[in-house]
């Protein structure tokens, strides 16, 4: 039985998110120096896996941001509604000019053997400037949350995100949730507020606190700090080894956290990955079979994989059942433009199972 005791008495709220929305500009495969139009996605990692739960997966999810008094701010309320997801929301004003504002990325798809390009207008963004004592935790978890996430973007944005992941997990802990965290580290993010160095103080002390970690090899090195094995020249991106190894070095450091697990990708072209997943709950390694993704749009993949692995976990299924759903929802994600799911459970399972794109008829 896993060390994971996820709360099986009424809830009003399977999951709890916290973290920034954003609007992100997407001009689809051309570049934005010759773009004419573009499609608004709403996203935000932390909302990411709210939405995927509550959409595909039928859970019932919130999440705590912030949200600005504006046209914009208006829209990406619509889509919050849309996707089912239960908002409380720090209120500010917008002066007409400067903002406060939502924050705004811009990513294109890339094409080929042209990478997607992404970078950020998150200047006076509203979800920086939330802080400890914003959110009535209290009445919020009163409510019954079984889990509650967040993660290393809405880290990085300021000095007070960070306090306040902090003061979330803390009032998640005393009421029973599970408490997890996606390192989602970002180096144009970090660079602004100090770079790696900053990266290690602040997420390191974020996951001292947490039960469940998500985060790639990457994500472990330069976000915790952790030293990556040696890898032997031309060693398969998808072999499961070397971060097995990485995991029992987090581990190791922190004895709190009961499960890791991470999508494991190898780019062949920007719309050609080879993708799989690992995971490693109380000290048991689990590994999903590996498929190719024929990309449409990657953004969003790993908090699709998040999303299905919960969904188990929360749900009681086994740690292989987890993993392969998670697997197979992150590779759905891949074929949907924008950041959050398109997909019916049904499919998921279907694939998961071993389903294959034949025509269904």
């Amino acid at each position: 039985m896993s060390a994971l005791t996820v709360r099986k008495d009424a809830c009003e709220f399977d999951l709890l998110s916290l973290g920034a929305l954003v609007h992100r500009l997407d001009p689809g495969i051309i570049p934005f120096r010759k773009a004419r139009s573009l499609d608004v996605h709403v996203s935000g990692g932390e909302y990411n896996v709210a939405a995927n739960l509550s959409e595909c997966f039928g859970l019932k999810t919130a999440v705590a941001t912030a949200m600005v008094k504006y046209g914009i701010g208006e829209l990406v309320q619509g889509r919050v509604r849309e996707m089912g997801v239960t908002p409380f929301y720090r209120w500010f004003d917008h002066d007409g000019v400067r903002g406060p504002n939502i924050a705004t990325v811009y990513s294109d798809r890339g094409q080929g053997v042209r990478p997607p390009v992404v970078f950020y207008n998150r200047a006076n963004e509203a979800g920086a400037m939330l802080k400890v004592g914003d959110f009535d935790w209290n009445s919020m978890f009163a409510r019954g949350v079984r889990w509650f996430h967040s993660g290393g973007i809405f880290a990085s944005l300021s000095t007070t995100t960070s306090d306040l992941i902090l003061e979330g997990m803390q009032a998640a802990k005393k009421s029973g949730a599970i408490v997890s965290f996606d390192l989602n580290y970002r180096a144009k993010l970090w660079s602004s507020v100090g770079g790696e160095k900053r990266a290690h103080e602040v997420l390191r002390k974020i996951a001292s606190s947490v039960d469940c970690l998500i985060g790639n090899e990457e994500d472990l090195q330069k976000g915790l700090g952790i030293a990556g094995p040696e890898v032997a020249a031309g060693k398969s991106q998808l072999d499961p080894d070397t971060f097995f190894q990485m995991i029992e070095r987090v581990v190791g450091q922190f004895s709190n956290i009961k499960m890791v697990a991470t999508t494991l990708r190898e780019v062949h072209s920007t719309n050609r990955h080879s993708w799989g997943a690992v995971l490693w709950l109380d000290g048991k390694r689990y590994v999903s079979p590996t498929c190719e993704l024929d990309v449409i749009d990657r953004i969003g993949g790993g908090d699709g994989f998040a999303a299905g692995l919960i969904y188990c976990l929360i749900l009681g299924r086994t740690p292989e059942e987890a993993l392969r759903l998670g697997w197979a929802h992150g590779a759905f994600l891949t074929t949907f433009p924008g950041d959050v799911s398109m997909a019916r459970l049904e499919e998921i399972e279907q694939f998961a199972k071993g389903g294959s794109a034949r025509v269904q008829r």
